[in-house]
């Protein structure tokens, strides 16, 4: 690799480095790409959910997300970018070819960059009442989310290896429902990576510290690696990042996956076709991947159960949906759903949660006024 080709790619030096916070500077490649703090991302980022001026434990300001209840499209969204959402929009063996070269890159980004952080991880100092239908037969392994009461409401655990989406707007704790996902699998000992689109490395620490889950002891010992990255970067390095990304969680032995959040991702590109490429290729590797991750995504404006772009729920194997719910008399509670996971029987009742210092609860024998 030449210099400047590295130079061009070195994404992943520049966010691990930059601890302070300071803003990371790129020049784009691609005329489509819209850096956030635009006027088209700040139009994108408008006000979201029942109340202004909320804000998502820890998440930048202008978060924003929803769902459908079965993965139809909802009533005031936009067309699926598919015709339907019956089946799996992945072939478990389209890629393999990609996946190989990506094993056997040896000049790739990942060597000098991306790769040192999971290197650093694994290197640490220490050792290393619901409305359910009959049971699904399946003979593949289940997860929990971590997540009291809405485990309960998911019959037997999500399947391993799914992609899940969560979905909500401003303030209703999707950046939680992720790190609580994260928490459950390393208090299991599992391995995990948290990317970060939205916060700093430290910031992340933080939240994560202020409910007691001590993730600077699992970066210690080796279970997780938190990346924080600048969305232009990854938007510009997006090609090297999917295609040597899987490799380098296998290598990493990573059982849990977090992406906080893929709207930043979606907001880079302007032209539909193209996002949709985009975002459709990026799940794929994560699917070749074989990891269970949890994509963080914002809802939609104008409808609380669809995302902001309508995708990225066509492309995912589980739906979680985050949103607040208003009573005639104006009570305003935070509320979960479960649109949909394949191959995994779930309730379709929609419950009550709240976000303590102990993270969420879902109270699966309530109703939600």
């Amino acid at each position: 690799m030449s210099e400047d080709d590295k130079s061009d790619d070195d994404w992943f030096e520049s966010a691990l480095d930059d601890e302070d916070g300071d803003s990371r500077p790129v020049e784009a490649d691609d005329a489509s790409a819209t850096p956030p703090g635009s006027d088209a991302a700040e139009s994108a980022s408008t006000d979201t959910g029942p109340f202004e001026g909320d804000s998502d434990d820890g998440e930048r300001s202008g978060d924003s997300s929803p769902f459908a209840d079965d993965g139809s499209a909802a009533s005031g969204r936009e067309d699926s970018p598919f015709d339907d959402n019956s089946g799996d929009p992945f072939d478990s063996e389209a890629g393999s070819a990609d996946a190989e070269s990506a094993g056997d890159n040896g000049g790739g980004l990942f060597d000098d960059d991306f790769a040192t952080a999971f290197e650093s991880a694994g290197s640490g100092g220490g050792d290393s009442g619901s409305d359910f239908e009959e049971e699904f037969e399946s003979d593949i392994p289940r997860v929990d989310i971590g997540i009291e009461g809405l485990d309960q409401m998911i019959q037997g655990g999500v399947p391993q290896r799914h992609l899940i989406v969560t979905i909500g707007s401003a303030g209703t704790g999707k950046t939680t429902f992720g790190l609580q996902f994260l928490h459950h699998g390393l208090q299991n000992g599992e391995n995990a990576v948290f990317l970060t689109l939205e916060q700093s490395h430290d910031a992340i620490l933080d939240t994560a510290g202020d409910r007691g889950w001590g993730f600077e002891e699992y970066e210690e010992q080796g279970q997780l690696a938190i990346v924080d990255l600048d969305p232009v970067e990854m938007a510009n390095s997006l090609d090297n990042i999917r295609g040597e990304l899987p490799a380098l969680i296998e290598k990493f032995g990573a059982d849990r996956l977090v992406l906080d959040s893929v709207s930043l991702l979606e907001m880079m590109y302007d032209d539909q076709s193209r996002r949709r490429t985009e975002v459709f290729d990026f799940t794929r590797s994560l699917k070749q991947a074989g990891v269970t991750t949890m994509l963080v995504s914002e809802a939609s404006e104008s409808n609380p159960f669809a995302s902001r772009h309508g995708i990225i729920e066509y492309l995912t194997d589980a739906v979680f949906i985050l949103q607040y719910v208003r009573s005639d008399t104006g009570e305003t509670r935070l509320a979960v759903e479960i649109q949909k996971i394949r191959n995994a029987n779930h309730s379709r009742e929609t419950k009550p949660y709240e976000i303590t210092n102990d993270g969420i609860s879902v109270y699966q024998q309530a109703n939600i006024f």
